[in-house]
């Protein structure tokens, strides 16, 4: 594990501008706000040293109307992915407001994405709130595994599960004879 990340932004993933596009116009009229991070270039296949923006973090309890969104700033990960933000101008202005210049200390790219969220109507900005050129790539991103475990694997455990309490499921029931004696459905218990 590299404790410093390159400096050098070599863009954003395009599945990840869609996903900003489509959530921008799903949280409309109200604005959308999330936080971007990225991962290194080498990871996703790409022969240069530098980061790519690949994901948005949305904050639980981030509230927001037609002209802001607000963030539980204790609620943001201090993380080295985290590159910038992002947030939705309903009104289609693709211009930082004095607001939105007070939040852009942190992270060295912002991107404001104005109504109606088509391909062409986002902007990057560096920290200062001037312009900034950040280039689209077509990169394929890894696919995110949160859980460690398998259909089979549930199965297997639900199975168990009910053979420890006397119900047997055909569906469900396996005959690899291990119960386990805990797997994650235990967690539940």
């Amino acid at each position: 594990m590299r404790l410093f990340r390159s400096d050098e932004l070599l863009g954003i993933a395009r599945e990840t501008v869609d996903f900003v596009l489509e959530a921008c116009e799903e949280t409309h009229p109200d604005e959308y706000m999330g936080f971007l991070r990225a991962d290194d270039a080498r990871k996703l296949d790409i022969d240069r040293t530098g980061q790519v923006i690949t994901d948005v973090l949305v904050i639980p309890g981030t509230v927001s109307n037609p002209v802001s969104a607000t963030v539980k700033t204790s609620m943001k990960p201090n993380d080295m992915q985290s590159v910038g933000s992002v947030h939705s101008h309903p009104n289609g202005v693709l211009q930082p407001s004095d607001e939105d210049l007070a939040t852009f200390g942190q992270g060295e790219v912002h991107i404001i994405v104005g109504a109606p969220y088509g391909r062409g109507d986002w902007r990057a900005f560096d920290n200062r709130g001037k312009p900034t050129a950040l280039d689209i790539l077509d990169v394929d991103l890894p696919e995110e595994q949160f859980f460690d475990f398998t259909q089979a694997d549930i199965d297997a455990e639900l199975a168990a599960e009910g053979r420890r309490r006397g119900v047997v499921d055909p569906d469900l029931d396996s005959d690899d004879g291990d119960d386990g004696g805990g797997g994650f459905l235990s967690w539940f218990r």
